[in-house]
């Protein structure tokens, strides 16, 4: 089955669909054998760990697609791509989307801030007109070969203008064609429950530890009528937070007895990396 049917099947069945953040190949594979249906791909994972930067639009479409191209080669799940603004005008939408669908994205995102956008939880975000977001949306939808390609529109209206206007804009994304809506950094509790119900197709919320939006649980989420939930930036927050420790622990003591019991043996590595596959290749092919 192609994985973008399989992730329209996952849209179309009961209940919440939960997305880790995803920034390499690394973390999709943990996903990916955590259990999880679907991984998605952080725009800002990528940008900092690839450039080291912050999510301020900095890295390229040819930079993001190289990194997404090997993260949904590494797994058998669909994976969801960030793509930004489409990065450009209509027409730089819909060579977006080709791209990006020709790497095998099972769906993928745009939004409606200027060029270069930044984090959605950060300060100084500027959007372009509703109406030139709907043109994106429309360039995204006739550059699609396959109908099973998900096309989500994001806003980021609320931080700029409000929840009225972002619900607004939400409204006329989805008759426009978009297949999921996400609004991003509602403020609260009630918020979050009227974006959810705002529109008549399926809705995603994300989760951002130390951003706009409160943490709720996949439940809460799921009750308040969300079909999507994404936590973008957790995974590489923790991983961060492990690094830290270990290099601290490394650079104070010279010796890792403290980090010892948190730290994969390289034979945990090398069976999520599949090393035994690679064995039997060589064996098979004579290889020395």
């Amino acid at each position: 089955m192609k994985k973008t049917t399989m992730l329209r099947k996952l849209i179309e069945k009961d209940g919440v669909i939960v997305a880790p953040g995803v920034y390499d190949c690394l973390s999709a594979k943990l996903a990916e054998r955590a259990g999880f249906p679907l991984a998605a791909i952080t725009g800002a994972g990528i940008a900092a760990s690839v450039l080291g930067y912050p999510d301020m639009g900095l890295i390229t479409m040819t930079e993001v697609l190289g990194q997404v191209r090997n993260i949904i080669k590494s797994v058998n799940v669909p994976v969801f791509a960030d793509c930004d603004t489409g990065y450009g005008n209509p027409l730089n939408v819909y060579r977006t989307v080709q791209e990006f669908e020709d790497a095998g994205a099972a769906g993928l995102f745009i939004e409606d801030q200027v060029f270069p956008k930044r984090c959605g939880h950060f300060e100084g975000k500027e959007l372009i007109s509703t109406e030139e977001m709907v043109k994106k949306i429309e360039a995204a939808l006739d550059a699609r070969r396959d109908p099973d390609l998900v096309i989500m529109a994001r806003t980021d209206a609320r931080a700029v203008y409000g929840l009225d206007h972002a619900v607004e804009r939400a409204q006329t994304y989805a008759k426009a064609g978009a297949d999921i809506i996400f609004i991003e950094a509602p403020q609260t509790r009630e918020e979050l429950q009227r974006v959810a119900s705002s529109v008549n197709v399926p809705t995603m919320a994300n989760m951002v530890e130390g951003g706009k939006t409160p943490l709720f649980s996949v439940r809460e989420l799921e009750e308040m009528g969300f079909k999507l939930v994404v936590f973008s930036g957790s995974a590489q927050k923790i991983a961060i937070l492990a690094m830290q420790e270990l290099f601290d622990a490394l650079k104070t003591t010279g010796k890792l007895d403290s980090v010892l019991d948190r730290i994969v043996s390289l034979g945990d590595r090398s069976r999520l990396l599949g090393l035994a596959r690679f064995y039997e290749m060589e064996k098979k092919y004579g290889v020395p």
